[in-house]
């Protein structure tokens, strides 16, 4: 498919500089892009490639002024990244989640219910008392238990497990390897020194424009539900256990893990292998850096650093002194000997 660099201007609220005739066919990088491909320019970083690349259109920023001759045709818009991001999410939707209907053999109990437009993959599986909204994509060997709700333009990718009663709610899109309302962790002590199963009977509730990674683990809750509100941004191969709350538009990148009944406000950002401890409370807006540990709960607007976490400022002169350790410990040893 081709689109005009008019066109495209129209969709994201821009204006062109150049031909607007120009034909798009593909998206690119602005390093090596080719021919009929549109790239972006957000980072100044990049600025050198604008006067170089062989893409058809770019997109720049309202204000930018370039300092050289551009051959290729601008189109200026508020955000290029975001604006690009736009694009990139209409030309995924083309290329991989038109279908629809059912690719046999597939399985569908008789009790559920089931929406418009819907696509169920070859060896995909829904249980009894499901409810499945419209244009809902549930991709081959994808397994939805008894009394799921899913809804509308929720993309469920080859291989997912949903146990019994979860609740996901609408444009979610979960990856391949993600399980949904598993087991939490729940073993009590006894005298003998074993341990004996504690019944984990709530479930999982995920709200609406949710993003789940690949191989992403959230378990039911004991009583109640984990619940993973709208907005939340999940990368792969994260931990969510039982009970834990993840407030709206929260993102979590790979390899962290939450602990039970743990509480997490709107709009914070956990960085790659955090841990949070369970039962504490982190507050809106906080951001936890790589490799973190968070061992008590963290007020609002809080930006923290190590394991154990604390203020990212101390955490950064505490860091600089124990780099200077080393030569402190030289200078030491020579007075030592001169004394």
């Amino acid at each position: 498919m081709e689109f005009s660099a008019t066109y495209i201007a129209q969709l994201l609220n821009g204006e062109v500089q150049g031909d607007g005739t120009t034909k798009i066919s593909k998206l690119g990088k602005i390093d090596d892009a080719e021919p009929g491909a549109l790239a972006f320019l957000s980072n100044p970083k990049y600025e050198p490639s604008l006067y170089s690349t062989a893409a058809s259109a770019v997109l720049v920023d309202k204000q930018f002024q370039p300092r050289q001759i551009v051959e290729t045709t601008l189109i200026r818009v508020d955000d290029p990244y975001s604006g690009f991001t736009t694009l990139l999410e209409e030309y995924h939707k083309l290329l991989n989640h038109d279908k629809v209907g059912t690719e046999e053999p597939a399985f569908v109990h008789e009790s559920s219910q089931l929406g418009n437009s819907l696509y169920r993959g070859a060896f995909s599986y829904i249980g009894a008392n499901c409810t499945i909204g419209n244009n809902v994509k549930i991709y081959p060997q994808a397994y939805v238990g008894d009394n799921v709700a899913i809804g509308d333009h929720t993309i469920i990718h080859s291989g997912v497990k949903i146990y019994a009663g979860s609740i996901i709610g609408s444009h979610c899109v979960i990856h391949s390897g993600t399980v949904i309302g598993s087991d939490g962790f729940g073993f009590a002590p006894q005298p003998d020194g074993s341990y004996k199963t504690i019944p984990q009977l709530g479930n999982v509730v995920i709200g609406h424009h949710v993003n789940i990674g690949a191989n992403t683990a959230i378990d039911c809750a004991t009583l109640g539900s984990t619940t993973i509100h709208d907005g939340v941004k999940l990368d792969n191969l994260i931990q969510i256990a039982h009970n834990v709350e993840i407030g709206e538009n929260t993102v979590i990148a790979a390899q962290t893990g939450v602990s039970g009944s743990a509480k997490i406000g709107k709009n914070c950002i956990l960085a790659g292998q955090v841990g949070v401890v369970g039962h504490l409370t982190i507050d809106d807006r906080v951001t936890v850096g790589a490799q973190a540990g968070v061992g008590k709960s963290l007020k609002s607007d809080q930006i923290v650093l190590g394991s154990p976490a604390f203020d990212r400022k101390k955490y950064l002169r505490a860091y600089a002194a124990f780099r200077s350790l080393p030569d402190l410990v030289g200078r030491l040893n020579e007075l030592e000997k001169k004394y």
